[in-house]
């Protein structure tokens, strides 16, 4: 294939392991750039100016380009309003796009999330972005997928690596509810999945996980952490479901006051006590020969101990 592939999203931490990847393996990246910069150089990596509703920004990232993926999210916000600018109509801009530059590949990473877009406006979101894609997609002369990826870690991960550097510790919070399961996958992995999804004609919607079968606890989270760790078992505490929310709905009203996008909101509180967030590896692994490679104990050792990160070859949950 030639050209480069283009991506949305770079400076994030999975933007950012997916272009490690494909210039690793000497593949041209043409990245969209906003905020701020990559701070990476490489002569097979070409940076463009702008956000997702430029359009000329986008006719520049597209020009040429053999592939694009859309990583780019919105994780943070108030109300679904927040989340649609990036989520969804990001998608449609970035889809209509390619069709006008005849890209011939589209991969949109979206989210597990997705699959339960009545929980909160974030998920809603997710759903509304894949929906745009499959709307512009027909008859557009570009084939595409959609990555529904669990919850990710990584060496550069904002979210679950303080979560388990705090259980680390000897504190873990326990914010689900009884029986509640979810999978996990690094970073890298995910990035992998990406790379085969480039590579192939598979068209559909993947769920996609570390192979670890019926994901984890809490607890069992908890546990491989204090192993990695080298301590005992830690000070479990248990986070009720009112407390929570009734955090969260105080944390939405001092957004609304003080203008900052939160995190921890009544949807999300939804997200984080709903009982099954379990992925199946089957489907993408049939139709791409992708399989995970990092198990969460050599995850957690690379990211808590500072150990070379090792990969599991054989990891599978395919049925």
């Amino acid at each position: 294939m030639t050209g480069p592939v283009a991506v949305t999203g770079a400076s994030g931490f999975v933007g950012r392991a997916l272009i490690g990847q494909l210039l690793d393996a000497e593949r041209p990246v043409r990245v969209l750039v906003h905020r701020q910069g990559l701070g990476i150089t490489h002569p097979l990596l070409e940076t463009v100016t702008g956000g997702l509703s430029d359009k000329a920004a986008l006719a520049k990232l597209m020009a040429g380009a053999q592939a694009v993926v859309h990583v780019a999210g919105q994780v943070r916000g108030r109300d679904l309003a927040d989340f649609l600018g990036v989520n969804a109509d990001g998608v449609t801009h970035v889809a209509e796009a390619a069709q006008a530059s005849g890209v011939r590949r589209v991969i949109l990473i979206s989210s597990l999330a997705a699959r339960a877009p009545h929980l909160s406006p974030y998920a809603a979101s997710k759903r509304a972005g894949e929906e745009r894609l499959a709307k512009v997609a027909i008859g557009a002369g570009f084939t595409s997928a959609i990555l529904r990826p669990p919850a990710i870690y990584g060496p550069e991960d904002r979210e679950l690596v303080p979560l388990f550097q705090t259980m680390a510790r000897g504190i873990v919070p326990l914010p689900g509810v009884a029986g509640a399961r979810a999978s996990l996958l690094h970073v890298d992995d995910l990035a992998r999945a990406i790379v085969k999804l480039l590579d192939s004609a598979a068209e559909a919607t993947y769920e996609l996980d570390d192979g670890h079968g019926a994901g984890y606890s809490w607890d069992e989270i908890a546990t491989i952490v204090e192993e990695v760790a080298g301590r005992g078992r830690g000070w479990r505490v248990k986070l009720p479901g009112g407390l929570l929310r009734a955090v969260a709905t105080g944390n939405l009203l001092a957004s609304r006051l003080l203008g900052y996008s939160p995190m921890l909101t009544p949807g999300k509180v939804n997200e984080l006590r709903h009982p099954d967030w379990v992925c199946d590896n089957t489907e993408i692994s049939r139709d791409t020969g992708w399989l995970p490679l990092i198990s969460l104990e050599n995850g957690l050792s690379s990211i808590l101990r500072g150990t070379p990160l090792k990969s599991d070859r054989g990891i599978t949950n395919v049925t």
